[in-house]
């Protein structure tokens, strides 16, 4: 990965948090929500940020999408 990308991707404090939060644990974006003060829409963006950049992965299970920070991100 690109490493501009990567610095771009983390230069946004919210995402930073959410990048934070995933690397302690995988999560759902509902979980990743609780304690923050931005919306569902917005999270998904932000990890969609994340996953182009290379540092968050995706897990589907069922209906429910988990993401967790990717170790070679």
């Amino acid at each position: 990965m690109i490493e501009a990308e990567i610095f771009r991707a983390l230069a946004d404090p919210t995402r930073r948090a959410v990048y934070e939060r995933l690397a302690a644990s995988e999560m759902t974006v509902s979980e990743l929500r609780t304690g923050m003060t931005v919306s569902q829409p917005a999270v998904s963006q932000h990890l969609a940020v994340l996953r182009g950049a290379g540092l968050v992965v995706e897990r589907r299970a069922g209906r429910n999408a988990y993401y967790r920070a990717d170790p070679q991100g």
